[in-house]
């Protein structure tokens, strides 16, 4: 509980709060069909690598620039953050993500937002396959996370958004084709 009194903790927990509002408005923003045509597979991919990579240089200092529950919950989960800063943070990614879809809603002509960068399954992947392929992503991303911010990697954690933000493009690459 005195975690709650410091202002280091209520930082980071606004730093998660901003990364994740920033992340999804340029994710999803990138991700609308400004111009007729089909949409940007690579361009989508390389909006939210490099909307990660950059939110990780700026506020990993701060917060580790998580901006992403699945990696606050890798997190927690290795025993990496305690349990009250693991629930500031999601709580913040969770309302900060509301309020960047919130913002790209607002700012968006309505004949462009059209689903605001919603991605479906594909006709022929079912909800399991899909999963499946979620976990995989996930965990891919996950595990390059830990290694590029493990300090015994390289002795310069202050790189681990470059491939930090490449391997969530990656991601992209693969399961949204």
């Amino acid at each position: 509980m005195r975690e709650l009194r410091s202002s280091s903790f209520w930082r980071a927990v606004l730093a998660e709060f901003l990364g994740s509002l920033l992340y999804a408005l340029l994710g999803l923003g990138a991700s609308l069909r400004w111009a007729p045509g089909p949409p940007s597979v690579v361009g989508s991919a390389l909006a939210f690598g490099l909307a990660q990579a950059t939110l990780v240089q700026a506020l990993g200092h701060v917060s580790g620039g998580h901006v992403n529950p699945a990696i606050t919950l890798a997190f927690l989960m290795a025993s990496q953050l305690s349990l009250l800063r693991a629930l500031g943070y999601l709580l913040a990614q969770v309302l900060g993500a509301l309020a960047g879809a919130g913002v790209l809603y607002g700012v968006t002509p309505a004949p462009v937002r059209g689903t605001l960068g919603l991605s479906a399954l594909h006709p022929g992947v079912g909800p399991g396959q899909g999963t499946v392929v979620e976990v995989l992503l996930t965990a891919q991303f996950v595990l390059c996370v830990f290694a590029s911010f493990d300090d015994r990697h390289d002795g310069r954690p202050g790189m681990a958004a470059v491939p930090v933000g490449f391997s969530l493009a990656l991601g992209h690459l693969f399961g949204v084709r």
